[in-house]
């Protein structure tokens, strides 16, 4: 019960999700890091997101790395969003 409230008062899951993409394409500010930072702390399905995330981006800056021809974070985070609205998240 009090993880669900503080869960609506401090940041929902949604926004959560759009500061962790946020961050991993350009940098968040101090205020909305502590908020994301909080949230992780209590969420334990942001968390496991914020996870994969972390795996995905390695993985895709390592393959495309590999390759001669390189590709941009802001490519990277492209494709996560497709990935993402087609899994309907």
């Amino acid at each position: 019960m009090i993880r669900k409230i503080l869960h609506i008062l401090f940041l929902p899951c949604s926004e959560a999700t759009l500061l962790m993409e946020k961050k991993n394409a350009q940098s968040i500010s101090a205020r909305e890091n502590r908020k994301l930072t909080m949230h992780l702390m209590i969420c334990k399905w942001c968390k496991m997101y914020n996870e994969k995330l972390k795996v995905l981006d390695k993985i895709f800056k390592k393959t495309f790395s590999e390759k001669e021809k390189e590709i941009n974070d802001s490519e990277i985070q492209d494709f996560k969003n497709k990935m993402i609205d087609k899994l309907n998240f």
